[in-house]
């Protein structure tokens, strides 16, 4: 398996070969018309890009080589150097010893010496005449058989990614089928050839998959200048520290939560952190401390944004919920801390005191709470009083294969998402009670409310549910605890039946209004099983419960 190091070299090559071809092409461009505008743009903006991907590297020489040349083009492109004699000898020895850096690279053998060029560089953006060696400085072709290479990698849309994936899913569901016919038949032969076109539809699936990972760090290093702008618009100290940029995700996901990261990010600045005068008269630093990490956790990959800054006043967010009429005094007393936190995510929710170009819009952590259940993540917050908050986005790998567990209700299967389930249970009457009309049992030492998933599912309108009652209980109840927002519910199923990867497919008109289902999917008897929305349950419950 390759390296972290040997794909970011990788990379570096295949972006570095096309720069080297396009500098070439305008290079000759430009020599036959010294002044091809367009050219002169391109080749300053080829060597800043090559100069900042070889320093980031480590090149130096080769990055050096580069900040010359482009010094030198902004030079010919402000009119106080021209391309004309002595200037073009050297400028094209520069590419060529660009391309021989870059084959150098790529062969992992040492970069050649460059003293000599990087003077006569020097030389020229001083405006004063190189001294020329055609010895040194002059390679001709039939002078270490240079070679015309071509990249290893090649640049694919998304869009075609995406497509390859969906037909890959297509492929897995009437794979899990084929299976599924083979082993009801029971014929060897069928067998076995069902058993290899599920390894090789698997490696497929996971090729495919992989091609469409990237480096968290392609979203995170945008960051320090947005941090950078907020701190200086709310007029506060703020230091940014970042890790595991190089942890892997899709592509699309890491899309999807660009702004919800965007928010929690500027939310951090200028809700979590405290101005200096405030820090320093609470014993704090007066720089604030931000940082954005990114981890993997079992299949699911993390990013959390965490500050130290005030933390998170639940009773200043349970007052504000209460004035806003999101829920009752009386509800609102019986409410843990994560309960309450979960009202900053409620749409126009904001704890700002004043209107800013930053916050107080009623437009924010909204958006985050969207974007997860978008993609069935989650959103987990820890805070501390006078000690800060951490906002964690519990996100999978990938969103075209996602792990399910199967249940069936009234003799039908449904499949609940791996990411919202926590654990399943085997409860016996005894361990449940009623408080308040709702069915309760503990979990972890915290009151799990309990609900017959066919009620969920079948109760009509908006009317609350019945009163719960143990009368119709008969031996141990399955219960399958699942967890949105930090709330966990347990839903009442007849049974469990497996754990697969499933592909979801959305649902069609007008089916798709339904917010309790998040698709649908085909199971290998060919069976259809809609998947169920944990946050649209957990939702319908808070708003019918007794």
């Amino acid at each position: 398996m390759k390296t972290r190091d040997q794909e970011y070299r990788e990379l570096f090559m295949a972006e570095a070969l096309e720069y080297y071809d396009s500098m070439s092409r305008h290079l000759s461009e430009l020599e036959r018309n010294p002044d091809a505008g367009p050219a002169l743009n391109e080749l300053f903006r080829l060597m800043h890009n090559l100069k900042a991907n070889a320093r980031a590297m480590g090149f130096t020489d080769l990055g050096e080589v580069a900040h010359h040349l482009e010094t030198l083009f902004g030079l010919i492109r402000d009119r106080e150097r021209t391309f004309s004699g002595s200037l073009i000898q050297v400028v094209f020895t520069g590419v060529d010893a660009l391309g021989n850096m870059i084959r150098a690279v790529g062969a992992n053998q040492p970069l050649p010496d460059v003293a000599t060029l990087l003077e006569n560089l020097d030389r020229l953006v001083r405006g004063e005449e190189p001294v020329l060696d055609d010895e040194d400085l002059v390679e001709t072709d039939e002078e270490a058989g240079r070679k015309m290479e071509l990249s290893d990698l090649v640049y694919i849309q998304v869009k075609k990614l995406d497509n390859l994936l969906n037909l890959v899913g297509e492929l897995v569901i009437d794979r899990d089928r084929i299976m599924t016919l083979a082993q009801e038949i029971d014929n060897p032969a069928l067998l076995a050839t069902a058993q290899h076109l599920f390894r090789i539809s698997d490696d497929l699936q996971y090729s495919v998959m992989d091609a469409r990972l990237v480096g968290v760090g392609v979203l995170l290093n945008k960051f320090p200048r947005v941090v950078r702008d907020v701190a200086a618009a709310e007029e506060k100290q703020v230091e940014l520290m970042m890790s595991g940029q190089d942890v892997q995700i899709d592509r699309n996901i890491l899309q999807i939560i660009t702004d919800a990261l965007l928010h929690l990010v500027r939310n951090a600045v200028s809700h979590g952190l405290e101005t200096t005068q405030e820090r320093l008269a609470s014993g704090k630093p007066a720089v604030g401390q931000l940082t954005l990490s990114a981890l993997t956790e079992r299949d699911d990959v993390l990013i959390q944004v965490r500050d130290d800054g005030r933390g998170i006043d639940t009773e200043a967010v349970r007052r504000k919920a209460i004035d806003r009429g999101l829920t009752t005094a009386k509800a609102a007393a019986k409410l843990d801390e994560h309960a309450i936190w979960a009202f900053l995510f409620e749409p126009g929710f904001s704890m700002a005191q004043q209107v800013t170009d930053i916050s107080g819009r009623g437009v924010g952590l909204d958006v985050v709470k969207l974007a997860l259940d978008s993609l069935g993540g989650q959103l987990r917050v820890e805070s501390e009083m006078g000690a800060g908050t951490t906002f964690t986005l519990v996100l999978p790998t990938s969103i075209a294969v996602k792990g399910a567990l199967l249940v069936e209700v009234d003799e039908r299967p449904y499949a609940v998402p791996l990411l919202h389930t926590e654990t399943v249970l085997a409860l016996h009457p005894g361990q449940i009670s009623v408080v308040g009309g709702v069915l309760v049992t503990h979990f972890h030492e915290q009151a799990v409310p309990l609900v017959p998933l066919r009620q969920l599912l079948f109760d009509e309108g908006d009317e609350p549910l019945p009163p719960a009652t143990k009368t119709d209980m008969n031996g141990p109840q399955h219960v399958l605890v699942v967890n949105y927002n930090n709330r966990r519910l347990g839903l009442v199923v007849d049974r469990f039946m497996r754990q697969q990867n499933i592909v979801i497919k959305p649902l069609s008109k007008p089916l798709d209004t339904i917010d309790l289902f998040g698709g649908v999917t085909l199971l290998g008897s060919g069976q259809v099983c809609l998947v169920l929305d944990v946050p649209a349950l957990n939702r319908l419950f808070l708003n019918k419960r007794p």
